[in-house]
């Protein structure tokens, strides 16, 4: 399999090391393939993360169809185990305005629907199957990291107000400190109704559970090395053997190889993400620095901080950047995550640090998540691209692409028009990873000193 990054990010050997990792118990059980002869199925999944293990499980349970999922090693190894944990809306980095600008009014209110529908999904996913994922917060709150935003913090909640009806609401300075969230970089902030947090790894493990319970087949350990097609049959190859499917659906996000379908090479862009985890805060360590909200929240950077108070007491500080995967640029960021933590939490500079690690989100050219049939296949599915905010958005483009899959749905009238289709191809997309360089310290200029 090829990658843009060093090959020691996708090693399925090396410890993620990550506190989500250590704290979800018991790991889900999967089925070897090594040995099973004839192995068929309708639909075939490539990727066990939210939106592959989605798919799998509204198809069962939603459409009757046999299901097998394929993972390189086990559900929640990639960007699904890894992340913050962050139930809100998301699937683009575009603003509303650029939204209605490429698809019009009428498809920009209906994409921002599906976003919000997303987080409902994830909360009945919850409910139905019994998940104990650790839900904890009442919201989530975007924070201007400096003066000069919070001006376009106004405006912005005045128009996604208007337009959307998002019921978005404006908190200043004061109110953010009353609402537990205060530091030298918290100049006010806007409060998103309905989102709230989860261990996402937990929350990964028992929609795969949840799945298995319907009657999908997962094999961990289980990379696809080969693709060809047999008898009007999907023939996907691993080290352990073979499946053969009807169709195809791949879910692979952030660790999409560039040799996994052809129809994918060159069009998206994995991305890093940090996350540090402290030792449990006390309560007097919390009211010291004034950070006592369990609402999910993140700063108005461009290479943004997302963070969280854990419901044990654990600070989970995370953040984007980095374009070296290998050992020693993992230590760089690690290092640069312990500066950046100390400079926004004063107050907590003495706490020790119990965790560190880091994964891959996916973005495309254009900005937009996207569904779609890779080379023109229409028995071949894919749906990635959440732009850092999967939770939800994976969860509700798996059951989307399961409803495609079956004949439920068709892409042209179910889907949102701005999430149809292949993503565009990078220009030169051998120079990804230095386009991505060039760009964030653009974006650290604009966050640091603009």
């Amino acid at each position: 399999m090829k990658h843009i990054y060093h090959s020691s990010a996708f090693d399925t050997n090396i410890p993620v090391n990550s506190w989500w990792l250590e704290s979800a118990g018991d790991p889900v059980e999967t089925t070897d393939l090594a040995g099973e002869e004839n192995a068929t199925c309708d639909i075939a999944v490539i990727g066990a993360g939210y939106a592959g293990l989605s798919a799998a499980y509204h198809l069962c349970k939603d459409h009757g169809a046999s299901v097998r999922v394929l993972d390189a090693a086990y559900p929640g190894f990639g960007g699904s185990g890894r992340n913050g944990g962050f139930v809100g809306p998301g699937a683009s980095k575009i603003s509303a305005e650029q939204t209605v600008k490429r698809v019009g009014m009428d498809e920009a209110k209906r994409f921002f629907a599906w976003q919000e529908d997303a987080i409902d999904l994830v909360d009945q996913v919850l409910s139905d199957e019994g998940i104990d994922a650790d839900k904890a917060g009442d919201g989530e709150v975007g924070f201007a990291h400096k003066p000069n935003r919070v001006a376009g913090m106004r405006t912005y909640v005045d128009e996604m107000n208007k337009t959307f009806g998002s019921g978005l609401r404006f908190m200043d300075r004061d109110e953010c400190a009353d609402h537990g969230m205060a530091g030298p970089q918290v100049h006010g902030g806007v409060a998103i109704p309905r989102c709230f947090g989860v261990h996402p790894l937990k929350y990964c493990r028992g929609l795969a559970r949840a799945a298995q319970a319907q009657g999908a087949i997962i094999h961990g350990e289980a990379p696809v090395t080969g693709w060809r097609k047999e008898n009007g049959l999907h023939v996907l190859s691993t080290p352990k053997g073979e499946i053969r499917a009807k169709q195809v659906i791949i879910a692979t996000n952030g660790y999409t190889s560039e040799d996994m379908n052809p129809g994918l090479t060159g069009r998206v862009l994995p991305c890093l993400s940090n996350i540090l985890i402290t030792r449990p805060l006390s309560a007097e360590e919390q009211a010291a620095q004034g950070w006592t909200t369990h609402d999910i929240t993140y700063d108005s950077r461009n290479l943004l901080h997302y963070i969280r108070l854990l419901p044990d007491g654990r600070f989970m500080f995370g953040g984007r950047g980095g374009w070296d995967a290998s050992p020693a640029g993992k230590a760089k960021m690690h290092q640069y995550m312990i500066n950046t933590f100390r400079e926004m939490f004063p107050a907590w500079a003495h706490v020790e640090f119990t965790h560190f690690w880091n994964g891959f989100i996916c973005m495309t050219a254009d900005l937009v998540a996207r569904i779609s049939h890779p080379q023109g296949d229409e028995t071949v599915w894919s749906a990635l691209a959440w732009h850092g905010s999967g939770v939800a958005a994976a969860t509700s483009a798996g059951r989307m692409t399961a409803r495609l899959a079956a004949g439920a749905a068709t892409l042209d009238k179910d889907v949102p028009r701005i999430m149809q289709g292949l993503p565009p191809k990078f220009p030169f997309p051998f120079l990804r990873t230095r386009y991505l360089h060039a760009a964030y310290l653009a974006y650290y200029v604009k966050d640091e000193w603009l």
